[in-house]
């Protein structure tokens, strides 16, 4: 029996047992994969202040993201075709993020739909992630429905306008069902475990789409209409019909740069994140963490920012929060958690992040998690 000890047990494990086209599109980034990697490296470079002799009882990781209590300042990234690291992954992973008592963000781009969410956690609240289509008049439907299904805060990407190109991808052949290819079935022979759980269940396509716009019939209609519908025409203007629209919390995610953020701050939504989308779109950016403490400077009070990129451990969220950030998010590490174990992976994920994070705020001296500061850190060792 694995002993599951950090997140990186748990992506070993996801690559044995998630079919090979699948994994890639998880664990990758775009072109020379060096912003990809850099979210995490350049986690290690940043280094913690050890204390002694201070009184390490009654610690506390809670804390509120937009007003939300939370477990700790994490939340569950919005991760396009969740379901197909693991059957019904989007239900599974909204599930331990309910009973650990965390956000959990649904991506326009999963496989079970808003209602399947909704639905199967007892309509517990969920946030819900947004891409703007050319098509308008889905995007309010989205929205609608994100209302519906009780949705506490709504994510708009603003990142993916344009696709950045995945090599991994394009030699994979990946699509949603994986094509029949000799490559994949030899590949899917060698996944037994994963075959099972996606023939007992029906959800396999895109659930907030196919059923949803007109003239899609099939996966081969669905995938034409998804690639014609990223629009590069996205504008900070957009923004406004989105927030009267919604009428709700708005978190604008994928900001990079201070000029940037500042604009963010006039739309009056509620948060930024800080994010290159994980390394998957400008090949060459700044790591994530390297950008949070200009956008944090530039900001100031003005508007919650939170940082989604590279986080694989506690540490990781301890150092980001030490720069600044109000929340973070996890998306590779709930998918390789997922892929790996189900809905007990995630959770065992959370557990994991949540241990380190406690045990390494209690080594820099600190007791509370809404106390933790620059103070925790190493000077010279952080981006400025």
């Amino acid at each position: 029996m694995t002993v599951i000890t950090h997140i990186e047990d748990l992506r070993v494990l996801a690559e044995k047992r998630v079919p090979r086209m699948f994994y890639d599109y998880a664990d990758s980034g775009s072109w020379t994969e060096g912003t990809y990697r850099a979210n995490e490296s350049d986690f290690q470079k940043i280094l913690l202040r050890q204390r002694v002799g201070i009184n390490m009882d009654g610690r506390s990781t809670a804390t509120e993201m937009i007003g939300q209590k939370v477990a700790m300042p994490v939340a569950i990234a919005p991760t396009g075709m969740t379901g197909m690291q693991h059957a019904d992954g989007e239900i599974l992973a909204a599930r331990a993020a309910k009973k650990f008592g965390i956000p959990f963000t649904l991506s326009t781009m999963s496989i079970c739909s808003i209602e399947d969410v909704a639905k199967e956690t007892g309509n517990h609240p969920f946030w819900f992630q947004l891409y703007l289509m050319r098509d308008r008049d889905f995007s309010g439907r989205l929205i609608d429905r994100a209302k519906a299904a009780g949705c506490s805060a709504l994510v708009l990407t603003l990142d993916l306008q344009i696709l950045g190109q995945r090599h991994k991808d394009l030699r994979n052949g990946l699509s949603t069902p994986p094509k029949p290819t000799l490559a994949n079935i030899i590949n899917l022979m060698t996944k037994p475990r994963w075959c099972l759980g996606m023939l007992g269940t029906q959800r396999r396509q895109f659930g907030n789409i196919f059923g949803h716009v007109k003239g899609i019939e099939n996966m081969g209609s669905l995938s034409e209409w998804t690639a014609s519908q990223f629009d590069p025409r996205l504008s900070w203007a957009d923004i406004e019909w989105v927030r009267n629209r919604w009428g709700g919390k708005l978190i604008l995610k994928g900001l990079q740069d201070a000029e940037d953020a500042v604009i963010a701050v006039k739309t009056g939504a509620d948060a930024i994140i800080v994010s290159n989308h994980g390394g998957r779109q400008l090949d060459g950016a700044p790591s994530s963490i390297h950008a949070l403490p200009a956008i944090v400077d530039a900001v100031g009070d003005k508007i919650e920012v939170h940082m989604d990129g590279g986080i694989r451990s506690g540490q990781d969220v301890l150092k980001a929060t030490a720069l600044g950030a109000k929340g973070t998010y996890i998306g590779r590490a709930m998918l390789y958690a997922l892929g790996a174990m189900g809905e007990s992976g995630v959770t065992k994920a959370l557990e994991i992040i949540h241990k380190e994070l406690d045990l390494s705020m209690a080594f820099c001296g600190r007791t509370d998690i809404n106390k933790v500061d620059k103070g925790i850190l190493l000077p010279g060792s952080y981006p400025v």
